[in-house]
């Protein structure tokens, strides 16, 4: 079996974690670049992540997240915030980036902005949010790799209520909604979660190959 498939055994959605023990600066580092590097449509990355290490704010935000324990525990909390007004600026903007890192001509990138913009910014409101919110998924995926390879446990959680966590940091004034929360840390020796058998649907359950 190979490495990458050993690690996705080896994780799992951590329940308690050891408060004593912190993720070096080097493996946030890490974490933050595989974040960085994930994929996302257009490669847009219509999002932002907000690490939390202040324990003070952590534990305002844990009645926010059901009173779940990981949340003031983990060695930090990630949460991922989808742009909720993103549209031809950050269109603009991304294709600026595009054209000084391959030192490509603006003019040249002219016909892919403007079938960018005709797909996004012509949305509506909502869906667009929909469509920001599906992208932090693809971000977390890339974190959630990253960390096993690296013997570092995270749990995704969608268990928190957004607007009370918006409120809490501000996020609704950036034009950012809380997504996702990811907290990453080291499992505490006493969460027997780690020691169940992993239970998935089988490939034949899966997959449907035409």
């Amino acid at each position: 079996m190979s490495n990458f498939l050993n690690n996705q055994n080896w994780r799992y959605a951590t329940k308690k974690f050891d408060a004593t023990k912190k993720v070096s600066a080097e493996d946030l580092n890490t974490l933050k670049e595989a974040i960085r590097l994930s994929s996302s449509s257009y490669g847009l990355q219509p999002y932002k992540v907000i690490i939390v290490e202040n324990p003070e704010l952590r534990a305002k935000l844990q009645p926010a997240a059901w009173g779940q324990s990981q949340i003031v525990d983990a060695s930090h909390l990630f949460i991922f915030a989808n742009d909720t007004n993103i549209g031809d600026e950050a269109i603009d903007s991304f294709l600026n980036t595009i054209s000084a890192e391959r030192e490509t001509p603006l003019e040249s990138l002219a016909g892919y902005g403007d079938f960018m913009k005709s797909k996004i910014s012509t949305l509506e409101p909502s869906v667009k949010n929909i469509w920001t919110s599906k992208q932090t998924y693809l971000a977390l995926g890339n974190l959630l790799n990253a960390a096993a390879e690296l013997k570092i446990d995270v749990t995704p959680m969608e268990g928190f209520v957004p607007a009370q966590v918006n409120e809490i940091l501000g996020l609704d004034k950036l034009n950012l909604n809380a997504s996702l929360i990811a907290t990453v840390g080291y499992r505490h020796e006493e969460d027997a979660t780690q020691f169940y058998k992993k239970v998935r649907k089988s490939q034949e359950e899966l997959f449907i190959t035409l």
